[in-house]
Formats: C-alpha cells, sequence, structure tokens
C-alpha cells in the first residue's frame, strides 16, 4: 500500500462525511419523546371516582324536574348516622322551598346526597344548589367536627324530560338506601 492509496482513501471517506442529503418527512422516525397529546397524559384524578367536569350544563326547561348527586370528600364519616341525618333535615327545610327553586325528594348515602328538585330556570337551580350545597357541608362540619372542604367537586346534575324518567328517579332515589 502506498501514501497516495491512503491519502486518497482517507479524502473519500472525508467527502463522504461532509455530503449530507435532506431527509423526507416520510424517512423522519416518529417522535416518541416528552410533551405533546398522546392517550393517559396529564393529571390523574385524586380518586377512583373522577369529579364532575367544568363543563357547560346543558339549558334547563323550567317544566323539568332534574336528578341532582353531591358527593363528599374520601374518609369522611358515613351521612347515613342519625345526627347528620337530623341536622340535614332541619337545615334542608330552610332551603328547599325558595321561590323558584324546591327539593322535592332527597336520599342520603354513605358518601353522597340524592336530591330531586324542580327549578324554574338554570339561574334558579344554580342558587338553590349552591344554598343546599353550603348547608350539607355546614351541617357535616357541625355534626362531625371538621374544617374545610367537605364536598368533592362540582354536583351531578341530570335533566328527567319524560314522565319515565321521573318514575325511574323516583324509584332510584327513594329505594336507593336498600341497594346500599
Amino acid at each position: 500500500h502506498s501514501p497516495l492509496d491512503a491519502l486518497a482513501k482517507i479524502a473519500s471517506i472525508n467527502t463522504r462525511m461532509r455530503r449530507s442529503h435532506q431527509l423526507r418527512l416520510d424517512d423522519q422516525p416518529c417522535h416518541r419523546g416528552w410533551g405533546g397529546r398522546r392517550p393517559g397524559a396529564g393529571r390523574k384524578p385524586a380518586s377512583a371516582k373522577p369529579p364532575v367536569h367544568h363543563v357547560r350544563r346543558p339549558a334547563l326547561p323550567g317544566r323539568c324536574p332534574v336528578h341532582v348527586t353531591l358527593r363528599v370528600r374520601a374518609g369522611l364519616p358515613s351521612l347515613r348516622s342519625r345526627s347528620f341525618a337530623k341536622a340535614f333535615r332541619r337545615s334542608l327545610r330552610a332551603a328547599a322551598e325558595r321561590g323558584d327553586f324546591r327539593v322535592v325528594h332527597y336520599s342520603l348515602q354513605r358518601d353522597h346526597v340524592h336530591l330531586l328538585a324542580e327549578a324554574s330556570d338554570a339561574r334558579a337551580l344554580a342558587r338553590g344548589m349552591k344554598a343546599i350545597a353550603s348547608r350539607v357541608a355546614r351541617a357535616a362540619q357541625r355534626v362531625f367536627g371538621l374544617a374545610g372542604r367537605v364536598l368533592q367537586g362540582r354536583y351531578h346534575l341530570r335533566i328527567l324530560r319524560t314522565p319515565r324518567e321521573v318514575r325511574n328517579a323516583l324509584v332510584y332515589v327513594l329505594g336507593n338506601g336498600k341497594k346500599h
């Protein structure tokens, strides 16, 4: 091997290394790193039952009753205790009959409250539910000696548009204690 052959070999390697060619988009490897939208991304809910998300609630026709569910935080004593039921009933009497909002039936469960209510419009429902939610929280704080948050997120709402839906909701709410 002559020194000229070695130099020629080095020169050909250098030109190949310097020569770059543009890749096509089809040839690019898929990016599989951090960032971007992907399945399973984002903060996980704090509990096994995720909270009701902040989305616009459906329009409420004034003639339709609603089935509302209020959940309390995990780790609280059962809402079915006699002392809480008595305090809640006393507190509910004051808030259940507001001119444009009223609670027709309710059911206390271990970690949530079911309500069947009627409201003249969405604003009346929002005001009435705010009053009911604060009364549930204050009654729980008073009875159980708690401080801080009691309710878990927003209330869940289902508008009952047909007589069959109203009947099913009544059976569900009034018979829920037997199920649990």
